[in-house]
């Protein structure tokens, strides 16, 4: 299943960015606010902005929203460093 918001023409007008970036800002946005909540955890939220783990961690940094780090957390970054 996919999922299409739709913006309204005067909204989309009024986002001061290009339209190259505007579908690639509004995904981190979206992302870094929904891992903020607690609605999405890290992997997804950094997947569904296509970024690295270290790039998609500096995001949050630069807004200052903590790592929600877990034992489900912690055991995939056991089994991501094959230990």
């Amino acid at each position: 299943m996919e999922l299409t918001i739709k913006i309204p023409d005067k909204i989309e007008r009024a986002l001061q960015m290009t339209d190259k970036n505007k579908v690639v800002a509004l995904q981190l946005e979206l992302a870094v606010a929904l891992y903020a909540q607690n609605i999405l955890s890290f992997g997804k939220a950094r997947e569904f902005t296509n970024l690295s783990k270290s790039e998609f961690d500096y995001e949050l940094s630069k807004r200052k929203i903590e790592r929600h780090y877990d034992f489900e957390s912690l055991n995939e970054d056991i089994e991501y460093a094959g230990l």
